[in-house]
């Protein structure tokens, strides 16, 4: 079964720096695109960033969200910096053929279990 588990959240302050890991089995890793996405209370889920040959992140969080891939261990992370407290969302990762539509999250399947990150002072 594929299977993908995000984790690392937890509380900061604005300007602080968290690494969500997303760890994935079940299929062949490196032959998926892997999203993160975000949910905030009384929002629609967005597409934050992707991985798949190339990099992709939304305009809210370029230069302070960096996304990599560990193949060999098959994890995805999310690097994030300078934190602001509209980052405060349940962060997902779930997998597609291609990040083509990670804004929307569309054939992106195989969701996991979110990471809830706060950023408050």
């Amino acid at each position: 079964d594929v299977q993908l588990q995000a984790s690392g959240g937890g509380l900061v302050q604005p300007g602080g720096s968290l690494r969500l890991s997303c760890a994935a089995s079940g299929f062949t890793f490196d032959d998926y695109a892997i999203g993160w996405f975000r949910q905030a209370p009384g929002k629609e889920r967005e597409g934050v960033s992707c991985i798949h040959r190339f990099t992709y992140s939304a305009a809210s969080v370029r230069g302070r969200f960096t996304i990599s891939r560990d193949n060999a261990n098959n994890t995805v992370y999310l690097q994030m910096r300078n934190l602001k407290t509209e980052d405060t969302a349940v962060y997902y990762c779930a997998i597609s053929r291609f990040c083509s539509q990670y804004r929307s999250g569309r054939f992106f399947g195989s969701w996991g279990q979110g990471t809830l990150v706060t950023v408050s002072s």
